[in-house]
């Protein structure tokens, strides 16, 4: 045995003295336009794992072969490279059936993975709440089980076709011991789930009792969500405590964060960081992690967080944009939030500035949040107007209030009372509307 043998954390992939390589490979089918950018991504996800990338191969085909997806002659290709480069891993780009990656093991004598087994890794090593990584846990003993059933199959095939267990072989009976041991743990995950469900219900209706509204932030993955959060919490002079977990690699942060952001001369409205998506994400990883993006379909008002320096935005809206309409969040209002515009040299010196309905700002300087601030206001309580209020000293709570949710311009104590002149946005108006006096033109 190698006497320099890695010590791996959970996934299995990440070590103290190297990292595990791949050869990583990518089938386009019926000529798909996105081939590359999600090629490019596999390698952006192999490396978040700490892989290194031993080469890539690439086929064309109008339709996936059954047996191994990219056909005999492609595997004998990335046989080849494997023994050339030493790689002990091959990353399929498709998701491949059981029966394929079967195969494929058997041929090319390594560990195959697919795309979505690639991302539940990730899932793993980045989930750290209790929900997420019961959902994580779950959402892999989904993809596993299948895979289990067609190996029972095919031991059957060789077996005969007794129906006992006494007519199976050895290897045959440990997989129909594991199908056992993974649905009984589904079940038990899926009770564990139904109990975060019921108490995230709870939490949401005393949320909405509070009226205070929520603004949920969606975009693909790494566009910058969880540095546009630190950088309002930090405009608004919050606890640097309040900060969540930033690092430049895909699917960084797993869990749901809230956090209650109070804009000066403005009421307060809570602040929630959503997984980021990503192009081909499995539907059952969406599924898994329904219920925590359930955040932005309740929203008031979306921000979409969008990379613009990234030359393939355009696609990661698409994505995007089907995605919130398969939670059923398509109609919500949105402001579109075209970040790091500072890494581009042509455009890095106009920012801030709004341009067919999007924002361009730069969340790691801080240019630009003030702007979103008010624009998120104005979407969440309409327009600033300026206005005199009188405010009898029998209300002074009232006139905390008004200090609260409003910029005052200024104040004199009077003998009939306090009188105000503010700027303040339409909808919170209306709430004071027996004390306006009259409009600043």
């Amino acid at each position: 045995m190698n006497t320099d043998a890695r010590r791996e954390d959970r996934t299995g992939y990440k070590t103290e003295t190297g990292a595990r390589s791949a050869v990583l490979v990518g089938v386009m089918l019926n000529g798909d336009p996105h081939f590359n950018v999600e090629l490019q991504e596999l390698e952006g996800l192999a490396k978040t794992l700490g892989i290194d990338i031993s080469g890539i191969v690439t086929q064309s085909l109008s339709y996936e072969d059954n047996a191994t997806c990219c056909g005999s002659g492609k595997v004998e290709e990335i046989r080849e490279l494997v023994l050339d480069t030493g790689a002990d891993l091959v990353i399929f780009n498709n998701t491949l059936s059981p029966s394929q990656i079967a195969n494929l093991g058997n041929l090319l004598e390594t560990e195959v993975l697919d795309r979505t087994n690639l991302i539940l890794r990730i899932f793993s090593m980045h989930a750290r709440t209790r929900e997420s990584r019961i959902q994580v846990e779950y959402a892999s003993l989904k993809y596993m089980l299948p895979r289990l059933v067609g190996l029972r199959r095919n031991l059957s095939r060789q077996a005969g076709t007794g129906g006992s267990m006494s007519n199976k072989g050895s290897g045959e009976m440990q997989i129909e011991l594991d199908r056992r041991h993974i649905e009984k743990r589904m079940a038990s995950l899926r009770r564990e789930l139904e109990k975060i469900s019921q108490s995230r219900e709870t939490q949401t209706k005393k949320r909405e009792s509070s009226q205070i509204p929520l603004v949920a932030m969606v975009g693909y993955t790494n566009a910058g969500k969880s540095t546009l959060m630190n950088s309002l919490i930090d405009w608004c002079g919050e606890e640097e405590e309040k900060h969540v977990f930033v690092k430049d690699m895909l699917f960084a942060t797993l869990d749901t964060t809230v956090r209650k952001i109070r804009p000066e001369g403005s009421p307060p409205f809570l602040l929630s960081d959503t997984v980021g998506f990503i192009s081909a994400l499995p539907a059952d990883l969406v599924e898994a992690f329904h219920s925590t993006l359930e955040e932005a379909v309740k929203a008031d008002l979306l921000l979409e967080v969008v990379d613009a320096f990234d030359p393939d935005h355009a696609m990661q809206m698409e994505v995007t944009e089907r995605t919130l309409r398969s939670l059923g969040a398509g109609s919500i209002p949105l402001i579109r939030v075209m970040n790091k515009v500072d890494l581009d040299p042509d455009r890095g010196e106009e920012i801030p500035y709004l341009s067919a309905g999007k924002i361009y700002l730069s969340a790691r300087s801080g240019k630009g949040i003030g702007e979103l601030i008010s624009l998120i206001g104005e979407h969440l309580y309409g327009e600033i107007s300026e206005v005199r209020l009188l405010i009898p000293y029998r209300d002074s709570a009232v006139e905390h209030q008004i200090q609260e949710w409003s910029e005052v311009l200024e104040e004199t104590y009077e003998g009939d009372g306090m009188h105000l002149t503010v700027r303040i946005r339409e909808k919170l108006l209306r709430a004071f509307a027996p004390y306006v006096t009259g409009v600043v033109s």
